[in-house]
């Protein structure tokens, strides 16, 4: 498969999975963590799927088109295992949904996001609250959701937060 048809897959599988939550998430009180900002295409689209939720974005710094990017109030800058440790007063609660888009494709390097984004993501989001990832995390409290149809298996992951434990 071409790099193109890899990318074009990716995208469409990320676009089903986003609206597929937004019902879900809506059901959950707590603003939108998006990890992850790039070139804004995802934030973009989670402004529009979610116009009543706060969303607060998480990078290192911002690199996207000017019609993409998030207030100065919403944008979180710095190294996510710091900002996203500290977020908790500008934030103000418990998260409904995170979006994680921080893989680097390398696995050793995933495996080490996984092993300090775990205790922040368990920290930071609403019991009932959606995260949505191509990473595997494995937190005893969240759940593992089904995926619509379509979606290429391992490409993906949806997890539900059960409990606080």
């Amino acid at each position: 498969m071409s790099r193109l048809d890899s990318f074009i897959r990716r995208m469409t599988s990320q676009k089903i999975l986003l609206e597929y939550l937004v019902d879900k998430v809506n059901a959950v009180e707590g603003p939108v963590l998006e990890l992850g900002l790039g070139n804004g295409r995802t934030y973009d689209h989670l402004r529009e799927i979610y116009p009543d939720k706060e969303i607060f974005v998480f990078d290192f710094a911002m690199n996207c088109h000017p019609s993409c990017a998030p207030d100065a109030d919403h944008m979180i800058l710095g190294d996510i295992r710091d900002t996203l440790a500290f977020c908790g007063p500008r934030v103000g609660a418990q998260a409904s949904f995170a979006h994680i888009d921080i893989g680097s494709a390398d696995p050793t390097n995933d495996l080490a996001i996984v092993n300090w984004l775990e205790p922040l993501i368990n920290e930071r989001m609403a019991v009932g609250g959606y995260v949505l990832t191509a990473l595997r995390l494995e937190m005893p409290n969240f759940e593992i959701m089904e995926k619509p149809d379509g979606i290429h298996p391992g490409r993906y992951h949806i997890y539900c937060k059960t409990s606080d434990a």
